[in-house]
């Protein structure tokens, strides 16, 4: 049985000391870094690809850059920080820190405070995206899909509180750290793919093209592909799972994210280090988590028992 999709009202709903207001220069800031940017380097790509063309050493960049902004965002900010799905050591939360970082979504802190936000509200009022805002009919689910992937960002004029969504996160040294440096970890992500171009190829032309493709589409993509997964995963595909929620599988969403597209089972069992419990259903990230497992970087990994993914399977 699927719930009732609820209208929802302002993010700002929640109590007090739970949201804190965003100045208007700094949204002003989020429409243009954040919408604006990247929607401008996805229209740009396919004029460039086709006038100018994409070469080898462009494209493997933009995959590198891609898949260790999706696995800093994956296995660190959503299954590490915000869920506490297994325990790492210093350096690798560090490393997973900083590989979030690099995929341009905010600190660690920002991220694991409204991911949380999500999970107590999930499309329900106070959830910060989703794309039910507005309502069920044709007009107010597109401008809620808007709002979930994109929109979110800039109308909010509320963010969650870190003290109170996020204390543990304050209270690691390292991560405290990594939060206040990392306009310097975006700026380097930007400026390693132009960087490692220019190097390889030995031309400024070369760090010109790793530039367009390996830091701005590279920066859409990463985007897009991970936001998909608050608004495609929470509108369109198949339940298999007892949620309070409109979670939903989507396999093209877990295909670009590396397992986060199986949203329904997540958000049916959130600490759980596997997202792609079914048959069929292809978890990279979780397959990542146990290869570091085996290594012994990572520690007492909340794996699903069968047991547990029978008791929340629809009946």
């Amino acid at each position: 049985m699927t719930p009732a999709r609820p209208r929802l009202r302002a993010a700002s709903e929640p109590g007090e000391g739970e949201l804190r207001p965003v100045r208007a220069a700094k949204r002003s800031a989020l429409l243009i870094g954040v919408i604006i940017t990247p929607l401008a380097a996805l229209l740009a790509a396919v004029p460039v690809a086709w006038g100018w063309g994409v070469t080898f050493r462009d494209l493997v960049l933009t995959a590198v850059m891609y898949v260790i902004g999706i696995c800093g965002i994956t296995l660190g900010y959503h299954r590490l920080f915000t869920h506490r799905s297994f325990k790492a050591g210093r350096v690798l939360r560090i490393v997973l820190a900083l590989a979030g970082g690099c995929a341009l979504e905010g600190s660690v802190v920002h991220w694991v405070a409204e991911h949380r936000r999500h999970h107590r509200y999930a499309d329900a009022p106070g959830d910060p995206h989703s794309p039910w805002l507005y309502g069920e009919s044709g007009w107010a689910l597109l401008r809620g899909l808007a709002h979930a992937q994109v929109g979110w960002f800039w109308s909010n004029r509320e963010r969650a509180d870190f003290d109170h969504w996020a204390p543990d996160v304050l209270a690691d040294s390292d991560l405290r750290a990594l939060c206040r440096f990392y306009p310097l970890i975006a700026l380097a992500s930007w400026l390693l793919p132009p960087l490692a171009a220019g190097l390889w190829a030995g031309s400024w032309q070369a760090a010109f093209t790793a530039f367009f493709w390996a830091s701005l589409v590279r920066y859409a993509l990463v985007h897009h592909a991970t936001w998909a997964v608050n608004s495609v995963a929470h509108t369109f595909g198949t339940t298999a799972f007892v949620t309070r929620d409109q979670s939903r599988n989507v396999p093209w969403v877990a295909l670009l994210t590396l397992g986060e597209g199986w949203h329904n089972y997540h958000h049916a069992d959130p600490t759980s280090a596997r997202h792609g419990v079914l048959p069929g259903q292809l978890d990279p990230t979780a397959r990542l988590i146990r290869v570091l497992e085996w290594a012994g970087l990572v520690r007492d990994v909340r794996w699903p028992t069968a047991e547990r993914i029978a008791a929340r399977r629809l009946s």
